[in-house]
């Protein structure tokens, strides 16, 4: 009988063993589903108590850790008294920190973004405006403001960097196992997965809703990839930003129309919506037909409550930045939607286009977003100036600095960015109130309190932390291949952690000028291997896969760094994540940058080091011009000297070369024997966390959206919906009867300015208007006298502006008369406009009919 089985072949059977922890254990399952541990010190330090090795391999993966621990582990840590007494100290500050969340009130917002930057664990950021949503959402979390996210869920999310030996960067896209990220799906009382549904040409795409609990706030996110799904639509949510413009608009609409649905799904009504980036502007035409489907409004009507309840923040500085379509494209995905809505093909147009009949042009998501939003704003005070010049066409009748866009300087969520040893530091001496999250940003002068050593103390520490985990990083071949391993070996004997380390670390896009510090190599070569005084150089980055100008510069660079003179005095370190990012702005001492001006939005990889001390030196631009204060860093000029863009950055190489000599390094190195350290710099440390870092931190920030847009917008929008939507009713028949009359308001007269005047409070200049307003009333109109000069570039620039006043009204003809002293002498422009005037209306701007005499 037995030897019928020598031969027999394995027989195989797939089984799944999924964990069980114990129960002591249960609160990890608990904290590694909400990614409120990956800015809580306490939590973090559990899960790396729980195997040391397994949270470094695993990226510091809270859920891959507890999938991977085996049971002998997890029965040790069952019966280890202090762990679970730690476990028990973590769970309570949890529940405490959650239970808030039934405290949220009014107003409640939808926040829609393409990409969120939270952790390592959940690859659904590419840059900048992932890291930004991130810690914003972090910050609502904090300070239990009520808001919902709703962002796509990619299944390869954005490339890993690997680099050749020739230092060409290589994208890899690595699929993520949703089963170790920290979503989960969102299912219905009968165990189904809760799904919504977009239409796309000749068919419904669908698409699946997960949940990522951040903290008090909830991320929703939507995945195509699945079997419900043809194939072309399971690619739409493969990649952040991949594939063609169709793939792109696809995205587009599952993010603004799947996810306005997806909220409705979910039962959640937002009274605000924000929509990050014109990406999402869709989710406004969505709101658009529930308005008019489901309450019965018509279309102007629908549109007052729209806008009532929508902000838009731009982050791109230049036009090019802007997301725009075909309209050819447009057509085939949305040639359904004007019968929704009640409208003709050229009205839908003009939401998105300043010529409606010009086929040619494209249609703007930026100008969709513009349009169906009460407000607008940049994301620092000089990006706030940019943006009025981008969107002036969207208002001909008005100059650029009229226009009611504005700004929120972008901020950083201090507890993720701000080392475990400051934040020990700063509970100890910013008072209590700052553990709130309430807070008066003067308790940062606490700072002051500190001794010289102790801060000098935690400088070096973090700096030394940097040292090892670059050195670590070198050490894996596969992230090291851009080096020889002699290179290697070098590199890790040469970096040393006494000495000035200048960190430079981003996207790399041309305008960000990554390699003008390699301007004139010998300089460069004097400064690096100064005897006295030698500095270091790190960099880090990636280029966007189909920029190959920027991965040109990374090249460069790591060209640059092999050189003998250069070797390990300039390194550049590869796989720039979230987590690489920590070690730099905590451990260098000083934060380069030098953009083209003014093409910095904001940039916040300077408030992040400045949050741990460091000092930034940079162009003054983005975020810096407010930024920036003597003896708290350094500054290049806001204005450039040169139209030619070599010169200036010649220019600008020079100065960078002399600040590092004669200012950073001299004061670096200035130490005074007695103490160890430089007295000068650390000053220097205590003015960056004291004057700087208080005013860029989401905190800030939050309160600033809040203040600025939610609160007032949220007030605005309940008057107008109340009682069935009357006054979003009656403001719509008002513009719609100003509309009807506009081009028939006639000028009867108008005195005009003199050529010259010798003005005095006696001898005024007099301006005196009549208009024939046919079925107009005179309160529906405003008339104005606007002074203008022309400035150094030949820009006109508003000097004054004067409101005429309504002084007689008689057989349907209007006068309007005013005196004005300009404050100045000399050469104006004057002309005088009409506009239509109502006091409902929020700004000029959301209803822009003007008509210049």
């Amino acid at each position: 009988m037995m030897n019928q089985f020598v031969n027999a072949a394995p027989a195989w059977k797939s089984v799944m063993v999924t964990r069980r922890l114990p129960e002591e254990l249960s609160g990890l399952e608990t904290l590694c589903k909400n990614l409120w541990w990956c800015w809580n010190d306490k939590a973090k330090a559990l899960f790396r108590t729980v195997d040391y090795e397994l949270w470094h391999k695993s990226g510091h993966n809270p859920m891959v850790i507890l999938d991977k621990v085996s049971l002998k582990r997890y029965n040790e840590l069952a019966k280890d008294k202090e762990f679970l007494g730690r476990l028990a100290e973590v769970m309570d500050e949890f529940n405490a920190y959650m239970k808030a969340k039934e405290e949220r009130t009014e107003p409640s917002v939808g926040y829609f973004c393409m990409e969120y930057g939270l952790d390592t664990s959940l690859m659904i950021y590419s840059g900048g405006l992932g890291i930004l949503a991130g810690d914003y959402l972090k910050e609502t979390s904090d300070m239990n403001v009520n808001l919902v996210a709703v962002g796509l869920l990619y299944r390869y999310g954005y490339f890993t960097q690997r680099l050749t030996p020739q230092g060409n960067q290589v994208a890899e896209y690595k699929p993520q196992d949703f089963l170790k990220i920290p979503a989960e799906p969102v299912l219905d009382e009968n165990g189904a997965w809760k799904t919504v549904r977009v239409q796309m040409p000749g068919h419904m795409m669908s698409a699946r809703i997960w949940k990522v609990a951040v903290g008090r706030t909830d991320l929703y996110l939507l995945d195509t990839d699945y079997e419900d799904n043809i194939p072309e639509d399971r690619q739409v949510t493969h990649q952040l930003y991949g594939g063609d413009w169709e793939n792109r608009l696809k995205q587009e609409i599952l993010l603004g129309i799947g996810g306005m649905r997806a909220l409705r799904v979910l039962g959640l009504a937002p009274k605000i919506y924000h929509y990050n980036e014109g990406h999402a502007a869709f989710a406004g035409l969505e709101r658009l037909r529930e308005c008019i489907q489901d309450e019965h409004l018509s279309f102007d009507e629908a549109m007052e409550l729209v806008r009532a309840s929508g902000l838009y923040t731009t982050h791109t500085p230049v036009p090019a930045g802007h997301d725009a379509f075909s309209e050819e494209m447009i057509g085939r995905y949305f040639g359904h939607y004007p019968h929704r809505l009640g409208i003709d093909w050229r009205t839908m147009m003009s939401l998105g286009k300043i010529d409606p009949d010009n086929h040619d042009e494209k249609f703007s998501m930026s100008h969709l977003a513009a349009n169906l939003s009460q407000n607008v704003n940049g994301v620092s005070m000089l990006h706030g100036k940019v943006s009025q010049d981008i969107f002036a066409d969207m208002y001909p009748g008005y100059l650029p600095e009229e226009l009611y866009i504005s700004y929120v300087t972008n901020g950083v969520h201090y507890p993720t960015w701000a080392s475990k040893y400051w934040k020990e530091l700063h509970a100890r001496v910013f008072g209590p109130e700052f553990q709130t999250h309430h807070y008066d940003k003067k308790c940062f002068e606490g700072i002051y309190s500190v001794p010289d050593g102790e801060i000098w103390d935690i400088r070096r520490t973090l700096k030394k932390e940097l040292v090892r985990a670059i050195r670590e990083r070198l050490s894996d071949p596969q992230m090291s291949a851009h080096y020889t391993p002699t290179q290697v070996v070098t590199i890790k004997e040469r970096l040393r952690e006494d000495v000035l380390t200048i960190g430079f670390a981003r996207r790399f896009a041309t305008y960000k000028r990554a390699t003008l510090l390699f301007s004139d190599l010998d300089r460069l070569d004097a400064i690096v291997n100064d005897p006295k005084r030698p500095v270091q150089f790190i960099f880090a980055g990636k280029a966007h896969p189909a920029d190959g100008m920027g991965q040109d510069l990374i090249k460069q660079i790591i060209e640059i760094s092999k050189h003998d003179r250069f070797l390990g005095r300039i390194i550049f370190v590869p796989g720039y994540d979230i987590t690489l990012a920590k070690r730099l702005v905590q451990g260098v001492d000083v934060w380069l940058n030098n953009p083209t001006r003014p093409l910095e939005a904001s940039g916040t990889s300077g408030e992040k080091a400045a949050m741990n001390g460091v000092m930034h030196f940079s162009v003054l631009d983005g975020w810096w011009v407010e930024g920036y204060k003597e003896g708290a860093g350094w500054a290049l000029p806001l204005e450039s000297t040169y139209d030619d863009n070599n010169y200036q950055n010649e220019l600008d190489a020079a100065t960078i070369y002399a600040t590092i000599e004669n200012e950073i390094a001299t004061t670096y190195y200035d130490v005074d024997p007695s103490v160890g350290l430089s007295p000068v710099w650390v000053s220097y440390i205590k003015n960056t966390i004291a004057r700087v870092a208080c005013n860029f931190t989401t905190n800030r920030m939050l309160t600033d959206y809040c203040n600025q847009y939610y609160e007032p917008q949220y007030k605005r929008f309940m008057e107008l919906v109340a009682d069935n939507a009357r006054a979003a009713r009656e403001i719509a028949a008002w513009k719609r009867a100003v509309l009807a009359e506009w081009n028939s308001i006639r000028v009867v007269s108008s005195t005009e300015p003199a050529p010259s005047y010798v003005l005095s409070s006696n001898n005024m200049l007099k301006s005196k208007v009549e208009l024939d307003l046919g079925r107009l009333k005179p309160e529906d109109i405003g008339v104005e006298i606007v002074f203008t000069t022309t400035d150094a570039k030949g820009q006109q620039r508003i000097q004054e502006v004067a409101e005429l006043k309504l002084t007689g009204y008689e057989n349907g003809v209007a006068t309007y008369e005013t005196e004005v002293l300009p404050e100045h002498t000399g050469m104006y422009q004057v002309g005088k406009r009409v506009f239509p005037k109502n006091p409902r209306l929020p700004h000029r701007q959301d209803f822009p009919l003007v008509k210049w005499l």
